[in-house]
């Protein structure tokens, strides 16, 4: 509801937003940029969509955490403290995503995408 709400207070268009969270999908230590889309399952972007009336059009940082093995683990999994060492490869990979967010500032979204999905 809060990025609902900013968006709205500050005339933000979505599709100037970028929207960072964890994904299961990729290992720790991956992230990836992605244009647009629906919220796959997760909580957060199902609910980060419906407070924009349905609008799907804004950008994402999908930062890995792994997957715990089993479906019915993942609630408890994703949030659960990772491991030190997780968690320090987890910030350097959204260091990795910082540096090439200003390519994605000035509209170079491709470049910024090339760029972080080389690592």
């Amino acid at each position: 509801k809060a990025v609902g709400a900013v968006c709205k207070f500050f005339k933000i268009d979505p599709r100037n937003m970028l929207v960072a969270y964890d994904e299961i999908d990729f290992d720790v230590g991956v992230a990836r940029f992605k244009e647009e889309g629906g919220h796959g399952g997760h909580n957060g972007i199902r609910d980060i969509i419906n407070a924009l009336g349905g609008n799907r059009d804004f950008y994402r940082l999908r930062i890995g955490v792994g997957h715990p093995g089993h479906k019915l683990m993942v609630s408890n999994y994703v949030l659960s403290n990772p491991s030190r060492s997780e968690a320090d490869l987890m910030m350097m990979t959204v260091e990795d995503a910082v540096r090439v967010m200003p390519k994605a500032v000035i509209g170079e979204w491709e470049e910024a995408m090339r760029l972080l999905h080389s690592h």
